[in-house]
């Protein structure tokens, strides 16, 4: 039997399976912030104790962030509404990095740390198969007859102030490395080297390079490159606003690792973040 077609949306099939994933996704997100530190600790994560304080941070974020969004995606895209692609290409980079981050970031080679996360293995696996599909449905279904209506004067100063804020990041993480190169340790390194190696080496080989090929590609190809830009500001909202969180519970909780210089950079780096998502929403008209 054929499957019906919608031009917009895909099959009907893809339409129906991708909600249902992003609100199945949202629930799992909510019982796992449940379960965590935010709440019942009943998950202990194999890494030192003070971490905890960055779990919550981001426990957070999913539950009340991320979560909405993937719910009122989810529903929209089975109501046909337009919102949904704009709110889940949102979400997968986020929840590919989030997965990572839980899984293989531990010192599950440690014997000073205990903890029982691997028993949630198939929760996270199904976070990150279903962010994974939705990233493909996305990009496939993501409006590609736009144009862009960016002042050039504007977008200089944008770029300018982005990449300047993401190079003095990049700097930050680049000198710690340097630290354990040259000492044998950094800040927070003897209490969880693998997450520590595992953070800059993402943030450094991902997330930095994606936020100056954003820039790029607003320059070169602001038309063809539509939903890759949705795609890159919608990780870099949502992280971000992950990062930051994390950085407050960090002060709330007088964390030992917690460097105000860090939150400063984070949090000038949000506001630009926020500014530019708007941006350039408001610089692309649709006509799909």
């Amino acid at each position: 039997m054929k499957i019906a077609e919608d031009d917009t949306y895909g099959s009907s099939f893809e339409r129906i399976f991708v909600g249902l994933l992003a609100a199945s996704s949202a629930a799992i997100l909510v019982y796992l912030a449940l379960q965590g530190p935010l709440f019942l600790n009943t998950i202990k994560y194999k890494t030192a104790e003070v971490i905890n304080n960055q779990l919550i941070g981001q426990d957070v974020v999913n539950m009340f962030l991320l979560s909405p969004i993937l719910i009122v995606g989810g529903i929209a895209l089975l109501l046909r509404k337009r919102i949904a692609k704009y709110l889940l290409i949102a979400t997968p980079l986020y929840l590919m990095y989030y997965v990572l981050s839980y899984t293989i970031g531990w010192e599950w080679s440690s014997p000073a740390y205990a903890g029982n996360s691997q028993r949630y293995t198939f929760y996270f696996l199904f976070i990150l198969v279903a962010s994974l599909i939705i990233l493909l449905y996305s990009l496939s279904v993501f409006p590609k007859n736009v144009v862009s209506r960016f002042n050039k004067r504007g977008l200089a100063v944008y770029s300018v102030a982005f990449s300047l804020f993401l190079l003095i990041f990049a700097a930050m993480w680049m000198k710690e490395i340097r630290d354990v190169i040259s000492t044998g340790t950094a800040r927070g390194y003897d209490l969880a080297p693998t997450t520590f190696w595992l953070v800059r080496v993402f943030d450094l080989g991902f997330s930095m390079p994606l936020g100056l090929l954003s820039v790029y590609l607003l320059w070169a190809r602001p038309q063809k490159a539509y939903p890759i830009i949705c795609l890159f500001y919608g990780f870099f909202f949502t992280q971000i606003i992950a990062v930051n969180a994390m950085g407050w519970m960090m002060f709330l909780k007088n964390d030992p690792t917690f460097l105000l210089r860090d939150l400063i950079v984070f949090s000038v780096l949000a506001v630009i973040i926020i500014f530019g998502f708007i941006y350039i929403r408001k610089n692309y008209t649709s006509f799909s």
